[in-house]
């Protein structure tokens, strides 16, 4: 059985026009990292033009479903039946990004096939965690 899950989504790029442009993203997620999602960009669709990941908590990606939520770097909301909002939040500015909400939940239900709700902990190696730690800090 696999560890981890990559899954593609269409997103849609919330731009200061009112176009908006559809940019390929991915979600990953990995049983060795329970509490988390990634989601990437390509470089083409970046301003760096280099691939960007953002991670953060799955969570917040389920909660954000169903209402808004987060007030850190990612911020997850609903909009309207079949959307929802990621905002990615960086020092150089905002994107905005609507996924099918859809796609969310498919991706949000393989990775509770792999680690369901509750039992992230069992996942967590603190020793390996806490040795990785520690030797980067040398």
């Amino acid at each position: 059985m696999s560890t981890s899950i990559d899954q593609a989504v269409e997103a849609r790029l919330v731009a200061a026009a009112p176009r908006m442009s559809t940019i390929p993203a991915t979600l990953h997620y990995d049983r060795s990292d329970p509490f988390a999602v990634r989601m990437s960009f390509p470089a083409p669709a970046t301003l760096e033009g280099i691939e960007v990941y953002w991670t953060f908590a799955r969570e917040l990606l389920a909660q954000g479903m169903e209402q808004a939520v987060g007030d850190g770097d990612v911020r997850v909301r609903p909009y309207g039946f079949d959307r929802t909002v990621v905002e990615f939040h960086a020092p150089e500015g905002t994107a905005i990004v609507h996924i099918r909400t859809g796609e969310l939940r498919r991706f949000l239900d393989r990775s509770l096939a792999l680690v369901p709700t509750g039992d992230e902990h069992l996942y967590v190696d603190l020793d390996q965690d806490l040795a990785d730690l520690m030797r980067d800090a040398c």
